[in-house]
């Protein structure tokens, strides 16, 4: 089975790549902007991060979904935390996000294995 997480990682990393390299002024900014948006300030990291993951899941942006699970694993986030955070998110959303939601799921499994 492929890993899901290195395939996303290279394809992303890939693609941003290519996007910045075209030198679009516009496009630079919006990636600076949203890295910036998520470093520490009167919120910490951790709860960026789970507040992206709820915002991706009630958009229903996968990758952004996936982007936003693994800075979350990454800041120490547990599976109770997030799973909760994915509960509020398909309470907002509806359960059109349901097929997110299990993906979701899945990735964060795999990010645990990954660690383990």
């Amino acid at each position: 089975m492929p890993n899901q997480i290195e395939e996303f990682n290279a394809y992303r990393s890939k693609m941003n790549d290519k996007l910045l390299s075209d030198n679009n002024k516009i496009i630079k900014r919006i990636f600076n902007l949203d890295t910036n948006a998520f470093t520490a300030g009167a919120l910490d990291v951790k709860t960026k991060e789970l507040l992206g993951l709820v915002a991706s899941t009630v958009l229903r942006c996968d990758d952004c979904v996936k982007y936003h699970l693994e800075s979350s694993h990454k800041e120490g986030v547990t599976k109770e935390e997030v799973m909760e955070t994915l509960s509020i998110a398909t309470l907002v959303g509806g359960t059109i996000v349901v097929p997110h939601l299990r993906r979701a799921y899945e990735y964060w499994e795999e990010l645990e294995q990954q660690e383990g």
